[in-house]
C-alpha cells in the first residue's frame, strides 16, 4: 500500500484521473449525438418518457459525498460492464433489424461500444495503480433480457443510451473528486479511506 501513497503514485493517480475525465467527456458528447440519431432512426420522440430499464445501472446515487475511491472506481467499472453487454446487445439487435439499411447508426453504436470498454480498461488500471483486485465480469453483466417486441427492444436501448450519458458525467464528478489532493498530506485521497 505504501507504493499506493507514494508521490509518483499520486501524479500517476492524477494523470489518470484527468484522462479518464478528458475521456468521460467525449464519449457523453458522442452519446449524445447518438441519441439523436437513434432517436431520428428509431422513429421515436426524444421527450418520450422511459422507464427504468431492467439491467440498466442507474447513474443517481443516494449519499453520493460519503463514498469512499475504491466504492466510486468500483461502481463505475461495474456499470461500464454492463453498459459494454446492453451496448453489444443493441448492436446485435440493430443489424438484425436494419442489416446494412443503417450503416450509420451502427458505426456510431459501435464506436460508443468501443469508448465504453475503454473506459472499463482505464478504470481497472486505477483500481491497479492502488493495489485493488480488479472484480471478476460474471455478476457485473446483466442478466440475458427477455425477447421483446421491436418497439420495446427501441425504447430499451433509448434508456440504455439516456442512462449511459448520465454515467459519464456521474464518472468525471468521480473522478475529478478522487483526483482532488487531501486537504491533510497534499496528495489525492486514498481510494481505501473509510467512509
Amino acid at each position: 500500500m505504501a507504493a499506493a501513497d507514494s508521490p509518483s503514485a499520486a501524479l500517476r493517480r492524477r494523470d489518470l484521473c484527468s484522462r479518464g475525465i478528458r475521456l468521460a467527456g467525449k464519449m457523453r458528447a458522442d452519446v449524445v449525438d447518438l441519441l439523436d440519431i437513434y432517436v431520428e432512426q428509431q422513429g421515436l420522440d426524444a421527450s418520450v418518457s422511459v422507464a427504468a430499464v431492467e439491467g440498466v445501472p442507474l447513474a443517481a446515487v443516494e449519499r453520493w459525498d460519503e463514498q469512499t475511491g475504491t466504492q466510486r472506481l468500483l461502481e463505475n467499472l461495474a456499470a461500464y460492464r454492463a453498459f459494454r453487454a446492453l451496448l453489444a446487445q443493441m448492436l446485435e439487435e440493430q443489424r438484425e433489424q436494419l442489416g446494412e439499411a443503417d450503416a450509420g447508426l451502427g458505426r456510431a453504436l459501435a464506436a460508443v461500444l468501443l469508448q465504453v470498454s475503454a473506459f472499463a480498461y482505464h478504470l481497472e488500471e486505477l483500481l491497479r495503480l492502488e493495489s485493488r483486485g480488479i472484480p471478476g465480469e460474471e455478476g457485473d453483466e446483466p442478466p440475458p433480457l427477455p425477447r421483446l417486441s421491436l418497439f420495446e427492444q427501441k425504447l430499451r436501448g433509448l434508456g440504455v443510451l439516456r442512462e449511459l450519458a448520465q454515467w459519464a458525467v456521474r464518472s468525471a464528478r468521480d473522478l475529478r473528486q478522487l483526483a482532488k489532493p487531501s486537504p491533510a498530506t497534499g496528495t489525492a485521497p486514498g481510494l481505501a479511506e473509510s467512509p
